[in-house]
Formats: structure tokens, C-alpha cells, sequence
């Protein structure tokens, strides 16, 4: 998201898709009890395009929970974003499950690392609750994508970050943004997915930067009490 509402990133105008992607939600008839953005919410560093996000999200009428991502400006969007439906790096519980979001943000860069902090904060917020199951949300991915360039911009601590995940029992999946493609991986019985960018797509596997010519997308999670848990990822308009 850009201050200028036709500001464009590699081709595509963000205000736009953004519109397009909540427009198709708002059709159809399933529906959420809360929306997650995984980071990345803006691109020009403006306060003005946090205010175009908040407008937006707001017509959801729901809560809506946010964690930060490398193109983030941390004081502006907690700034933007202080007042219910908004939500950031919070929790939510519904439905035997917890809704928990981290900071895997570093400043001045691209990859990620979580903190001893983080994790504590989610230790307390796991050990707090009566939910039998855990969905953790952050921006950048806990695994390796088979992406060369990717990879080199992923999470440093992963393998530690799984290993907390999977410490309270609870945790059942993680969900993550960042890589502006589909992934799926499973790890010690917990699900790891990513969702494509509401804006342009990278090019799965690939070895240099490249984009693909996929549409905008959003997930539709569905989390069920006994731990289980079914999405649909939906593209939105032609590529």
C-alpha cells in the first residue's frame, strides 16, 4: 500500500488489488470471525498508507489481527492500528483455539529472527488459555522454501522457532507471509502454511527474483474444536 492510491508495485496498483480482494470476501457467503494479516502492509514508509489500510480492513466489521513485516515502519503502523477491530501482534480466542501473533522482524532488514521475548510472550499467552489448539501468525517463514533467493531472506531461527511452536503440545499451525506465494510443509505434526500476496506473486523454486503472473489471493481457515482444521486459498481475478 502506498500514500498515492494508484501507486503501483511491479505492476500492480495495491490499493486496487486490495479492494478487489475484500470486495470478493464481502460477495460470498462464508463467513469470518476474524481476519489475519501476516505483515507487509505498506511500501512507501507514510503514515497515509496505514490510513488507507485501516479504512479498508475496517469495512470488514471484524476483528482484525496484525503482526509487522521488513516493509513495515513498526511506531506508525501501532500507531494506525491501536484501537479495536485492530489488532497488533495480539491474541484472539474462539472455538477451542488461540490465536496468537509474533514480531519476527528485524530492523534495517529483510529476513527474520524471533526473539527470546517474543517467544515468551507466547509461552504466557499459550499457558494463560483454556484452548486446547494454537494458530501462530507472523511474516516470515519458519521453514525453507526450496527458493534460493528466498531463502537467503527467511527466518534465521527457524528450527528454534519450531521447536517453541511445538514445546506446549498445542500448537497446530503456523501461518506466514513474506514469500508472496502457496506453501505447505508439515513439521512434527504441525501445519505450516503460506498464503500468495494480495498484490503480485514471486515464482515458486526459484532460483533469482522472479515474478509469476498469478492474481491476487486470500485463505479462507476454517479451525474446528477437536484440533483440525481445512482452508481454500482463493485467487482473485485473472493473472
Amino acid at each position: 500500500m502506498f500514500a498515492a492510491k494508484d501507486g503501483s508495485l511491479r505492476g500492480t496498483v495495491t490499493y486496487s488489488s486490495l479492494v478487489a480482494v475484500l470486495a470478493h470476501y464481502q460477495a460470498g457467503d462464508w463467513q469470518a470471525d476474524v481476519a489475519v494479516v501476516t505483515g507487509d502492509l505498506i511500501q512507501d514508509d507514510s503514515a497515509e498508507a496505514y490510513a488507507h489500510f485501516h479504512d479498508l480492513l475496517s469495512t470488514l466489521e471484524m476483528p482484525v489481527l496484525c503482526v509487522p513485516g521488513n516493509h513495515d515502519v513498526r511506531d506508525l503502523m501501532q500507531d494506525a492500528l491501536a484501537a479495536p477491530p485492530f489488532h497488533y501482534c495480539g491474541t484472539f480466542e474462539r472455538n477451542h483455539w488461540l490465536l496468537v501473533g509474533i514480531d519476527s522482524c528485524v530492523a534495517e532488514r529483510a529476513g527474520g529472527f524471533v526473539t527470546d521475548a517474543e517467544f515468551d510472550r507466547m509461552d504466557r499467552a499459550i499457558t494463560a488459555t483454556d484452548a486446547e489448539n494454537v494458530l501462530i501468525f507472523l511474516h516470515h517463514p519458519p521453514v525453507k522454501l526450496g527458493s534460493k533467493w528466498l531463502d537467503t531472506v527467511g527466518m534465521d531461527n527457524g528450527p528454534e522457532s519450531l521447536a517453541r511452536f511445538a514445546a506446549s503440545g498445542k500448537v497446530r499451525l503456523a501461518i506466514f507471509g513474506h514469500v508472496h506465494q502457496h506453501f505447505v510443509a508439515q513439521h512434527a505434526g504441525l501445519q505450516i502454511l503460506a498464503t500468495p500476496s494480495t498484490c503480485s506473486q514471486f515464482a515458486a523454486a526459484s532460483e533469482e527474483f522472479a515474478i509469476d503472473d498469478s492474481p491476487p489471493a486470500y485463505r479462507r481457515l476454517e479451525l474446528h474444536p477437536d484440533g483440525t482444521h481445512n482452508n481454500e486459498l482463493v485467487w482473485v481475478g485473472e493473472a
